[in-house]
């Protein structure tokens, strides 16, 4: 007698054989039990979870006799009358199986519906079993549709099928759909053991745990792969032997490549490459078994405690899953699957998996994440250290003699610079939620739609002061042509520029056509000479990917002198930013900006006055400006008084 193999020898007999779909089981057993059976069943699922088993179980369900060949329909066929034995055997009349994929057209079901008309020959039923079930024409489904829908009382379809997307809702509704699920591991594994046990094949856990992560939730793949294994291994399995078999790479492997990347070892992560290649491991099982590794790592970070107390590799993965925090581990989780979808774009598959870990390791620089330690704070608390605002006079006037603009940086004033100089806008006019980008000792000029130049305008007296602080009172004005102007210039000089009162309008009750402004809420900058001087200085520095970032996001508190070494102190609140590599990169850009022999160090802390901040906070009175603009229109007012329903939709608003 020829070999059976394991997939058919220990297909389940009974529904309580059937392992993994509990859910199902219940639901037709209960019908079973009760009478309560219709006409038409839909299984849908992945390969190997059991669609095909459980239509041979349901059919021996409806035509069991039992032993004595009094038996009705039952949950629990007999599995020793003519009709069980026959339906496990293939030979039974009655019970069909249609491969859909082969016969896909309507001559084919046309046919099979033929037959319906006929009563059963030797079983109480007839039962159409309609395998790959969406890969049927169209007109294949039409034909069937009637028959489907109202079938004789002795018939019964029952359609497969694993992608039940592609089935017409025609027919969905016209069956009891049953979902099967994917088996989980551990119910592969035991149900492996059970089997093997019975074959009397040694076998070990490893072995085992290798082969149910291989069968991917598919119980015959499981069974498949023991086949294979028992013939590669000689009637043994062993985990070395399974793991070769299968190409997969050792978990230590995988733990050393966590370790080394956590450490940020160069030379480490592309010596352990150089191993997987020397031993034939697969790059690709490799990238695998390392996203399954951080995949183990993100759970237990996020629920400590819920690994597999079982499995012998958790206490090595909770231990790695301590040195890399959750981002990082989200990050290297989709490189590593990413990667695996660029292996085959490589020139090299070694070469694409050590790109890829070397990928992974240019986003953890070396002391980066828990391991970087921030510089130790200033005891100065920063309120201490930031100018005080509230406390500034307010200048009298931009004529006055006054010190030069340099002077007026070391004290800023919390002032509006814009101030009505006319009477007030009519009622329809829209005033704009007040932008800190435009609070400043000097006003900026906003874009105006005449080309002239504007005529010198009194300057506008100072307003009460505000809790918001003005992040451009120290920025340098440009003139008309776009020049920087110099720092010396007198305020009644930079007076002379001064936006027309006109397009900031005092903020007049607003009516309902008014728009809600796109800028959202006021960015709040608490605006000082050192964060000026650091805005102009990014600029110039020429920073590119992570460096340019953190010279972006820090606050410069202090510039202070250590002997012959000027140190520049930072506040960048995100850890990340801290690496000990990207502030070696900010101090040797910096040294070489200005010649000079400096040192940089960074500390914890939400910065107030960044350049980030800045050009927010200018995109935002940007934004503001253009809204005020386009509302205050003359055209827009008079569409908005003739038509009341009219209205200025907000976000469309877009500066130059």
């Amino acid at each position: 007698m020829s070999y059976l193999v394991l997939a058919r020898k220990y297909r389940p007999r009974s529904f309580e054989e059937l392992v993994g779909q509990e859910h199902v089981v219940q639901a037709l057993a209960n019908a079973l039990t009760q009478q309560r059976l219709h006409h038409a069943y839909l299984f849908t699922g992945t390969r190997g979870v059991g669609k095909t088993t459980v239509s041979r179980l349901l059919a021996k369900s409806l035509n069991c006799t039992g032993p004595d060949g009094q038996g009705g329909i039952t949950a629990h066929p007999c599995g020793v009358c003519e009709a069980c034995r026959d339906i496990d055997a293939g030979r039974f009349v009655d019970y069909v199986e249609l491969d859909a994929a082969s016969n896909r057209g309507v001559e084919e079901i046309s046919q099979l519906l033929d037959q319906s008309v006929y009563k059963p020959v030797v079983g109480r039923f007839k039962v159409y079993m309609i395998d790959e079930v969406h890969m049927l024409s169209n007109t294949a489904f039409n034909a069937m549709l009637k028959t489907l829908e109202e079938p004789p009382e002795y018939l019964k379809f029952v359609l497969a099928t694993t992608d039940p997307q592609k089935v017409p809702v025609t027919v969905l509704s016209r069956c009891l759909q049953f979902n099967l699920r994917p088996m989980a591991p551990q119910t592969v594994h035991e149900h492996l053991q059970r089997v093997l046990a019975d074959e009397n094949v040694p076998v070990d856990a490893g072995s085992l745990r290798l082969l149910a992560r291989a069968a991917r939730g598919s119980m015959r793949d499981g069974l498949s792969l023991a086949d294979q294994a028992i013939a590669f291994g000689s009637s043994e399995l062993k985990e070395a032997g399974v793991r070769q078999m299968l190409g997969a790479v050792d978990r230590s492997h995988v733990i050393a490549l966590i370790d080394a990347l956590a450490a940020s070892n160069g030379p480490e992560v592309v010596a352990i490459a150089d191993r997987l290649r020397a031993q034939g491991l697969s790059a690709s099982g490799t990238l695998e078994d390392l996203a399954s590794l951080l995949q183990q790592m993100a759970v237990e970070r996020a629920a400590p405690g819920s690994a597999d107390a079982a499995d012998p590799e958790t206490p090595e993965m909770q231990r790695v899953s301590r040195l890399l925090p959750s981002d990082e581990i989200q990050l290297m989780y989709s490189m590593a699957l990413h990667g695996r979808a660029e292996l085959g774009l490589a020139p090299d598959e070694y070469g694409g998996l050590v790109m890829v870990l070397l990928r992974m390791l240019s986003f953890r620089p070396e002391g980066g994440g828990r391991g970087a330690t921030a510089a130790p704070a200033e005891s100065t608390p920063p309120a201490a250290r930031a100018p005080a605002m509230a406390a500034s006079p307010a200048p009298a006037a931009p004529a006055a003699p006054a010190a030069n603009t340099a002077a007026l940086m070391a004290e800023p004033v919390r002032a509006e610079a814009r101030a009505p100089a006319q009477p007030p806008a009519p009622q329809q006019k829209y005033s704009p939620p007040p932008a800190p980008a435009v609070a400043s000792v000097v006003a900026r000029e906003p874009a105006t739609a005449s080309p002239r130049p504007p005529a010198p305008r009194p300057a506008p007296p100072p307003a009460a002061a505000s809790d918001d602080v003005p992040p451009w009172m120290d920025a340098p004005m440009a003139d008309e042509e776009g020049q920087a102007m110099p720092a010396t210039a007198a305020p009644a000089e930079l007076a002379r520029r001064a936006p027309p009162a006109a397009l900031a309008p005092p903020a007049p009750a607003q009516s309902q056509s008014a728009p809600q402004s796109a800028a959202g809420e006021p960015i709040r900058i608490q605006a000082t000479a050192l964060g000026e001087r650091w805005y102009q200085t990014v600029k110039q520095l020429g920073l590119v990917a992570m460096a340019r970032e953190v010279a972006l996001q820090a606050e410069c508190v202090a510039i202070e002198q250590d002997g012959e070494v000027q140190v520049w102190r930072f506040r960048i609140e995100r850890e990340s930013l801290r690496a000990p590599v990207l502030k070696d990169k900010l101090q040797t850009a910096l040294a070489a900006h200005l010649g000079l022999e400096l040192r940089v160090e960074l500390e914890a802390g939400p910065a107030l006055d960044s350049p980030a901040l800045r050009d927010a906070a200018e995109g935002q009175r940007r934004q503001l400006d253009a809204e005020a603009i386009i509302f205050n229109d003359p055209l827009v007012q008079q569409m908005l008084s003739q038509f009341k329903t009219a209205r200025v939709v907000p976000g469309s608003i877009k500066p130059h």
